[in-house]
């Protein structure tokens, strides 16, 4: 049996040992410390700011809303309409007032894309 002296001493062995088998660790830690204010800088930029396809994403379901919308006034209006030409005077009230709500729809939505010329 070798003789204690003879033996390397662990901890020795693990201070010479640890920097070259955590060299790429503290590496990457050193790297993530220095690049993490410019992520975060990023990231807030990238919250802050709306890309052009989110706007235009956006903009194209206020569109389709108000055009549900502008649908379902349509027929409510279409029936209100039946009701008073069959004489019910309450629902041509009610028709005017629908189709008043039509009108004010129709100048929130852009007008129409000009035809195709070919």
């Amino acid at each position: 049996m070798p003789s204690p002296a003879a033996l390397p001493n662990p901890r020795l062995a693990l201070c010479c040992l640890a920097p070259l088998l955590l060299g790429g660790c503290l590496a990457k830690a050193a790297v993530d410390v220095v690049t993490a204010p410019v992520r975060v800088a990023g990231k807030a930029v990238d919250l802050a700011t709306t890309s052009q396809s989110e706007a235009d994403e956006k903009r194209g379901r206020d569109l389709r809303q108000r055009e549900e919308e502008l649908g379902r006034l349509e027929r409510r209006y279409a029936g209100e309409l039946d009701d008073c030409n069959r004489g019910d005077t309450r629902a041509c009230t009610r028709a005017q007032t629908t189709y008043a709500q039509i009108q004010a729809q129709l100048r929130q939505l852009p007008p129409p894309p000009p035809p195709d010329r070919e």
